[in-house]
């Protein structure tokens, strides 16, 4: 008897072990192990081994478990039909409660357990557990060749399916979650290189509404104001380029160039220069090529019911890339200020995930909204009242500053930290 449970035990761990090796594989970062294959050790050696055939690698863990739950069935069903034979004495209600034990064992213990550590786990399970699966890959070579011989003819002739060569590859992805993990366990400061890599990887998620100068920011003047005051503009603003629009903000026509105003043109229009226009929900590496291809700087970005949502400009679609790019005539300067432990002074403008990365915060991030300012009016469905305090999850809002469109400052208070 002794025997039988020393093998059932060992075949439940065998079948734990091939089970957390599948879903590790499955689930380990590919870059993560392509780095790990570059290094000049054994175990570089022996992954690279193991992964040169994914399939392979696959299906002799497939192998190696249905053996050990083989195993582990024969003697766990006889070993349970002793233990239950006087107890129950209809063999229907015996056989039914003997599958039911057994499966409910190996189920939590070769199954539901194993595979839920080795995929939290799976980059060090890969490592740790490397040898191991290597001898067994050896082990179960043969077979496992035979079967794939089987399921690759089965495939061609019955699916038409030609063999499977999928090689491990890593994916934008994967490098990202890599970048990430290296991140998080080293200490020193963020370089500008890893940060720009980072901001690549995310470039092409990226929309016009997350990019651009909303509309409450637009420099812009009528299309039947005075030159005058136009160049006016020009010097307050030190902007190259500002909008020129008829009748509304909604409605904007073009744009004039600081350049155009010493030719001395008749009016506006005459200096008026045609502007794009995208939907809001464009991708900015699509809006970069459109402005590169026609040779624009700039462009009008529209909500869905056609209003003006914003601004976008080349500069910044880099930004995106290279993180803020300040001339002499930045004066934007968005208030970040922790007051002390877990209270802070923000802009209503500053972004959520900005804030949520630099403050270590954990702010509701929707696609509704991009900025602190949003996140409130989209909880509160209005602008709250200057003083005002509104409690959303885990943080108290106190409305610092508004004026009557927008939210300006905002007090942001952590009710309890987080575990």
């Amino acid at each position: 008897m002794i025997t039988e449970i020393v093998i059932i035990i060992v075949s439940i761990l065998l079948s734990a072990f091939f089970s957390g090796m599948e879903i590790s594989f499955v689930s380990a970062n590919k870059m993560h192990i392509e780095l790990e294959k570059k290094k000049d050790t054994f175990l570089a050696n022996i992954l690279a081994r193991l992964t040169q055939k994914p399939s392979k690698f696959i299906t002799t863990m497939l192998v190696g478990n249905n053996i050990a739950l083989v195993v582990y069935g024969y003697f766990m069903g006889d070993l349970l039909m002793r233990f239950f034979h006087h107890q129950i004495q209809n063999e229907f209600l015996l056989l039914l409660t003997q599958t039911f034990v057994s499966t409910l064992i190996i189920l939590i213990t070769a199954e539901f357990l194993p595979k839920a550590v080795f995929r939290i786990y799976a980059n060090e399970a890969m490592k740790i557990f490397a040898f191991p699966a290597y001898i067994f890959y050896l082990l179960f070579n043969v077979l496992s060749r035979m079967i794939m011989v089987i399921s690759d003819f089965i495939l061609r002739v019955f699916f038409n399916v030609k063999e499977d060569h999928v090689q491990l590859a890593f994916t934008k992805a994967e490098l990202g979650h890599y970048i990430d993990e290296q991140l998080e366990s080293a200490e020193e400061e963020l370089d500008s290189e890893i940060q720009i890599f980072q901001n690549a990887l995310d470039f092409h998620d990226v929309k016009a509404r997350e990019a651009m100068i909303p509309r409450t920011e637009i420099i812009a003047v009528e299309v039947h104001d005075t030159l005058k005051n136009l160049k006016n503009l020009f010097t307050e603003t030190g902007l190259s380029k500002i909008m020129v629009y008829n009748n509304s903000l909604d409605d904007i026509i073009g744009y004039a160039h600081f350049f155009d105003v010493f030719k001395k043109p008749k009016n506006i229009r005459s200096i008026l220069l045609p502007i794009e226009i995208v939907p809001e929900t464009m991708m900015i590496h699509d809006i970069l090529n459109d402005l590169i291809l026609k040779r624009k700087s700039v462009a009008i970005v529209l909500d869905e019911y056609g209003g003006t949502s914003g601004l976008i400009t080349v500069e910044d679609i880099i930004e995106e890339l290279f993180g803020e790019i300040e001339d002499e005539h930045d004066s934007l300067t968005l208030l970040e200020e922790e007051v002390k432990k877990g209270e802070f002074k923000f802009s209503a403008r500053l972004e959520v995930d900005y804030i949520n990365e630099n403050y270590d915060l954990q702010l509701m991030e929707e696609n509704t909204y991009e900025t602190l300012g949003g996140l409130i009016v989209h909880h509160t469905e209005n602008i709250p009242a200057e003083g005002e305090i509104i409690q959303i999850d885990n943080y108290q809002f106190t409305i610092l500053k508004k004026s009557a469109s927008k939210i300006e400052e905002v007090y942001v208070k952590v009710l309890f930290q987080e575990t």
